[in-house]
């Protein structure tokens, strides 16, 4: 059973609810000037953990024919066998009811959006057959984060967390683009669309530093917004540095540290930005 989980987990890449899970928390955070009750952030948890665990599932099964034909995906665990069809149909089933309980029992609004939340997120992973703006779609699929951590606080719709989400499209955008760069060459062979596959690698590097420019402009709005303390802003600055330091390890030509930036500079970024705006809120 736990060898099952462990590869029922390592499919859906649990470990990378790390990039989207700080800024639902930040949403929340925001939108209950504080720390949010401990039943509310329980239920967030368990509404974004379900929605990721199934939007991932989807992607595996939907994408199952790219990644057996994709030598860096070909030893997922759909591919070589290890998790079965039915098994991935049941924790994607699982994880939606997940969702859909915690944002019943959150409040009405966040019940009734969720329907659209849950639409977005599954529909991305088909962006990549017709558009190269894929990346964007990723972003505004993540960004749906902390737009909900905010929902599921207050139970409004403002034009705060539009601006932060603003910023986490951008976000995601600008790493996803160089995360494409890796399968430049088989999205060209398969039909596939990307950045990458459609400006070449050199280009798409300038378009990931202007959306993650255009990302950092929105946190910095976002400070301005909610009034928020210099805590705030010493996050927005480590965030600048790191976003700084995932261009000096990688370039068009050396693609060797992609994970390093993608995942450690990334993951970093979701982190310190929830930290500051914690920081900011409780020591005003």
């Amino acid at each position: 059973m736990w060898r099952k989980i462990r590869i029922l987990l390592e499919m859906i890449k649990f470990e990378h609810t790390i990039f989207a899970l700080p800024f639902t928390f930040t949403g929340a955070c925001l939108a209950a000037g504080g720390l949010p009750s401990l039943k509310d952030s329980l239920l967030i948890l368990g509404a974004m953990v379900g929605a990721r665990s199934a939007a991932m599932v989807f992607n595996r099964i939907v994408d199952l024919p790219f990644d057996a034909a994709n030598p860096r995906t070909s030893n997922r665990p759909l591919v070589t066998g290890e998790v079965k069809a039915i098994e991935a149909w049941i924790l994607f089933f699982v994880s939606v009811g997940v969702f859909f309980f915690c944002a019943w029992a959150l409040n009405p609004l966040t019940l009734k959006l969720s329907p659209v939340a849950l639409a977005v997120i599954l529909a991305y992973s088909y962006t990549k057959r017709f558009t190269w703006l894929c990346h964007l779609f990723l972003g505004l699929a993540i960004a749906l984060a902390p737009l909900g951590g905010w929902v599921a606080v207050k139970g409004t719709l403002e034009p705060l967390p539009f601006v932060l989400s603003a910023g986490v499209i951008f976000w995601v955008a600008g790493f996803d683009i160089l995360y494409a760069c890796l399968d430049e060459e088989f999205d060209r062979r398969f039909g596939l669309h990307s950045i990458p596959a459609r400006f070449g690698r050199r280009r798409a590097f300038v378009l990931s530093a202007l959306c993650h420019a255009l990302a950092f402009a929105a946190f910095v709005l976002v400070g301005l917004m909610a009034h928020l303390s210099w805590w705030y802003y010493l996050g927005l600055f480590v965030t600048l540095v790191l976003f700084v330091a995932q261009r000096l390890v990688i370039s068009p030509d050396d693609l060797s540290r992609l994970n390093l930036s993608f995942f450690t500079f990334n993951g970093a970024i979701s982190v310190v930005l929830f930290l500051g705006t914690v920081l900011a809120l409780l020591f005003k």
